[in-house]
């Protein structure tokens, strides 16, 4: 018998994008340029995706496995980059992780949070910067 979901990640996304900021691409390229000390671009791709696709130059990389660990100061996994008073802005690869991601992070009392619609896809198409790994 197949699973009954009683709520798909298509509603989880939506209701989780109606509780926090989301923002448009243009703004976190315009954001990101202006090289602020007070917003702090975390990036929620598993390393083989940074592998291939690239970096935003400056992000902090946070697994989303590992988000709610290195987000509790109590938890001994914490991060002292979740520590700080600034905006944290989430993305994953097309903005589906991030909108979980920055929702749990508000629920959990990180704010402000916002992630970026359409990703790191959207990102790169908009002609965001972007670094690549050195080859090994």
């Amino acid at each position: 018998m197949p699973l009954k979901i009683r709520k798909g990640y298509k509603q989880m996304i939506a209701e989780a994008e109606a509780a926090i900021d989301v923002w448009s691409v243009e703004k976190a390229i315009n954001r990101h340029a202006e090289g602020r000390d007070d917003v702090v671009f975390v990036d929620l791709r598993d390393p083989r995706e940074l592998q291939r696709e690239g970096r935003m130059p400056g992000a902090f990389h946070c697994p989303r496995g590992m988000l709610e660990f290195w987000l509790d100061p109590d938890s001994p996994y914490a991060r002292a980059e979740f520590q700080k008073d600034a905006t944290f802005v989430f993305f994953c690869a097309a903005g589906w992780r991030s909108a979980l991601a920055s929702k749990t992070a508000q629920d959990m009392g990180l704010e402000p949070v916002a992630h970026i619609d359409g990703g790191f896809g959207a990102w790169k198409k908009a002609g965001g910067p972007v670094e690549m790994p050195e080859s090994c």
